[in-house]
């Protein structure tokens, strides 16, 4: 049908995407850091760390950290471009944007904090050294939008550097269906007392481009010098991208 979009498994109209995706993470907020150690064994922190070898943040830099959710991978930023540079949260979850500017707080650190969609940046065109999101794009209503907004807003030269689920290898991908569509959905009923949350997050993954289409995408939004880091055997891929 015209003007539906994916939620997970599920087609909806496209205005309502956006507020499903929103009370999702309205009723995992509170859990959600806890939820991401246990579902990845931890590993979220790597991979977090790996992405910011990638976006190669410098002193004096300012960067745009998109869909910040609990603002670790921002408030690890700030630390590297501070002091001089700066670290701008934006999520377009209100409770999920306070728990990141709450965080970046406790941990001594000042980063401007905006909620927005990542689809209308309000920010003006070449603004930005780096643009940063991790595991926020599969959940945005029109991709091509978003990144070609990400463009918009770097500085020609900067980069975008985008963590996210993407395709398991192929000899692993029972393993990681009984995974995901098993024990996730258990473990966030027990843990955020919400299975839904966590069968939505699985499906979503499967419904996001793999690391081929996401990197064509790049291009098209206007990126060179595209790359592709695979992690966790695909589990979850890092891409960087230059404006031109």
């Amino acid at each position: 049908m015209k003007d539906q979009t994916d939620f997970g498994y599920e087609r909806v109209p496209e205005a309502d995407k956006a507020r499903r995706v929103g009370a999702v993470f309205d009723r995992v907020a509170e859990r959600y850091d806890l939820m991401n150690d246990l579902m990845s064994l931890g590993l979220h922190r790597l991979w977090k760390a790996f992405a910011i070898s990638v976006a190669r943040p410098r002193p004096g830099e300012r960067i745009l950290d998109v869909a910040t959710g609990s603002a670790d991978l921002a408030a690890a930023l700030a630390r590297r471009v501070m002091p001089g540079g700066e670290v701008w949260l934006t999520d377009i979850n209100r409770r999920m944007l306070e728990r990141g500017r709450d965080r970046v707080l406790d941990e001594g650190l000042l980063a401007p904090a905006v909620q927005c969609d990542g689809e209308r940046l309000p920010f003006a065109t070449g603004h930005f050294d780096c643009v940063t999101v991790a595991f926020g794009l599969r959940n945005m209503t029109h991709k091509d939008r978003a990144l070609a907004e990400m463009t918009r807003v770097l500085k020609p030269g900067g980069r975008l550097v985008i963590l996210e689920f993407s395709k398991v290898w192929k000899p692993l991908e029972r393993a990681y269906d009984f995974y995901s569509f098993r024990v996730l959905p258990w473990l966030g009923r027990q843990v955020a007392g919400d299975a839904a949350a966590y069968r939505y997050l699985a499906e979503s993954i499967r419904m996001h481009p793999d690391q081929a289409s996401l990197a064509a995408m790049l291009e098209s939004a206007g990126l060179s010098r595209v790359e592709v880091f695979n992690l966790a055997a695909g589990v979850v891929a890092v891409h960087r991208g230059y404006r031109i």
